[in-house]
């Protein structure tokens, strides 16, 4: 994996806002989701460890194609769950 790091030098993180029995939960109020690094990189982690990664977003909520596309292609450890806001 291609490490990133900040203008300081710092390798970037992130952390799931839930982890729960093995499944990692990502909460995400917006009316457009984007495919970004914090996304590409719980995956990662959730890869490694064998979890599941569910990023839950309000039901009206719309997603790029780009994210989509990687939902699909590491579908056995990403979904998106849509709920009532």
């Amino acid at each position: 994996m291609d490490v990133r790091y900040t203008k300081r030098q710092v390798a970037r993180g992130s952390r799931p806002d839930v982890a729960v029995d093995g499944t990692a939960y990502l909460l995400k109020r917006v009316s457009h989701l984007r495919l970004t690094y914090q996304i590409r990189l719980l995956t990662f982690m959730a890869e490694e460890s064998g979890e599941r990664l569910v990023i839950r977003v309000p039901r009206q909520a719309t997603t790029s194609d780009d994210l989509r596309e990687f939902v699909r292609q590491h579908r056995r450890y990403v979904r998106i769950e849509r709920v009532d806001s």
